[in-house]
């Protein structure tokens, strides 16, 4: 299984960027998918997640200004994101939780794409 990030760019203060990350292989089913980010010198942080069934979980520092969503016949999962800080500044890596049958599951992560903000 694979998984390909795009979207990533350099945006000033207050603009918008779409992240995109379609999981390609050998999928039975795609369970929970979200996006987590590092900034220089931090951890990893959750930023979103969404569930298969449409449920959305999101940090305190993104609700109301990002949107996840999810495309279950394209395994493709999206980050909207808008009025951007600088402090959102940092590599975005998708994530998602992958079956492989009925009786296997595991996790996968993306590439990373940076995510540069301007003020």
């Amino acid at each position: 299984v694979q998984l390909q990030a795009s979207g990533g760019g350099l945006v000033q203060a207050g603009g918008s960027l779409r992240l995109s990350c379609a999981a390609s292989g050998s999928i039975f089913r795609i369970n929970d998918m979200g996006w987590f980010r590092q900034a220089p010198g931090k951890e990893r942080d959750l930023v979103a997640t969404i569930t298969d069934g449409g449920r959305t979980n999101y940090a305190d520092s993104v609700e109301g200004r990002f949107t996840i969503s999810r495309d279950n016949a394209d395994n493709t999962v999206y980050l909207q994101m808008n009025s951007l800080k600088p402090e959102d500044t940092a590599v975005y890596y998708c994530y998602s939780q992958i079956s492989h049958n009925r009786w296997y599951r595991r996790d996968y992560w993306g590439q990373g794409t940076l995510v540069t903000v301007s003020s």
